[in-house]
């Protein structure tokens, strides 16, 4: 296989779906895996045909840390060779104050933003090891930067995901093996959308009175980290809309 392969967790819609696009018209061939087969599914099918590349579709929970195991080793030996990973798979549940929180939001946070992240990370890094080449990124998010009312344990994890990005990066340069992450501001997917439980009313009403970024924009971002030569990293990028100085704060049009 002579194209590059990037493994891209989240796929099925958002930025992940973004980052695919875009790597895909860069001619990657594409692992692609989510939770939702049927969007992955016609996904894959659509890259294909529009490109002219190959993609390996898998339905996954990067919460579960046997299937992923069994993802990566299970692997045909033509996809083993990953040049690029992005750790996208994320999202917010919830939004109250610690003494009201809901440990079920907390859990299925901390699962999915923490453990998940390092459980793809642990599966295919001895590939990229073993082949002496990769790509490692990390969708933070500006809540790993800065914290906001009542996003406590979200923004725990992303700051545990800027952490991590971090250690990352100095244990695995010297194999060579670059680490970099992204960390947005408000993007609008379907992030409002899980984070509210499926209340599309509420979640579109974070996105009212200012021109946010869309997934594209971060999909861009992923491409200019991965596209520097061999000896340029690029540590990471904290990406906001103009109307958004900081996490908390967002000027709205009356």
């Amino acid at each position: 296989m002579s194209r590059k392969i990037a493994l891209i967790t989240g796929a099925s819609a958002g930025i992940g779906k973004a980052t695919a696009t875009l790597l895909a018209a860069q001619q990657y061939n594409l692992i692609l895996v989510a939770r939702r087969l049927n969007s992955l599914t016609e996904l894959a099918q659509q890259l294909e045909k529009q490109y002219g590349i190959l993609t390996y579709s898998r339905q996954l929970d990067v919460r579960n840390k046997v299937a992923v195991s069994d993802l990566v080793n299970e692997l045909p030996e033509e996809w083993q060779k990953i040049n690029v990973l992005v750790n996208n798979a994320g999202l917010a549940s919830g939004l109250n104050t610690i003494d009201e929180g809901d440990t079920n939001d907390w859990d299925v946070m901390i699962d999915t933003n923490i453990k998940g992240l390092l459980y793809v990370t642990r599966a295919v890094v001895p590939l990229m090891k073993k082949h002496q080449i990769g790509h490692i990124i990390n969708i933070g998010s500006i809540a790993g930067k800065e914290i906001y009312n009542n996003g406590n344990v979200y923004c725990a994890t992303k700051h545990a995901v800027d952490a991590l990005n971090k250690s990352m990066r100095l244990e695995l340069s010297r194999f060579p093996i670059k680490v970099t992450a992204i960390h947005p501001g408000a993007v609008e997917t379907e992030f409002s959308i899980v984070r509210f439980h499926g209340d599309a009313e509420r979640a579109a009403k974070v996105y009212e009175g200012f021109e946010n970024l869309v997934a594209d924009d971060i999909a861009e971002a992923i491409w200019f980290a991965v596209s520097r030569p061999a000896h340029v990293n690029i540590n990471e990028l904290t990406i906001m809309p103009t109307a958004q100085p900081a996490a908390g704060m967002i000027h709205r049009k009356a």
